[in-house]
């Protein structure tokens, strides 16, 4: 697959969970944001409007970019994932040895 995103089963739930919430609660928060700030009269100068009009085409961007995102993952299992080499989907243990303390 041209492009694709190689990514942990967790982190595509994690994408899916993301999308689900921009979808829902997101869009409807911008939705009443706007629904409010039409109430506040002229449209052209009215800053609240053109937040709430800014803040729906982020929203909507980073919802293409995740279904985008969805569409070309390519799952990675754990068990196909060598402990020999650091690549993508691996844990890394480093000790500094200066302080003895060991980051995961």
């Amino acid at each position: 697959m041209a492009g694709e995103i190689l990514i942990t089963p967790e982190g595509y739930e994690q994408l899916k969970s993301e999308l689900e919430f921009l979808r829902t609660v997101r869009r409807r928060e911008i939705s009443e944001k706007i629904r409010v700030a039409r109430g506040f009269g002229d449209l052209s100068e009215n800053s609240e409007y053109d937040e709430a009009k800014n803040d729906q085409a982020l929203v909507e961007a980073k919802i293409a970019t995740l279904e985008d995102q969805l569409k070309k993952a390519q799952l990675i299992k754990k068990e196909h994932i060598s402990t020999d080499v650091v690549s993508i989907g691996s844990t890394v243990t480093i000790l500094d040895v200066e302080f003895d303390e060991k980051t995961t």
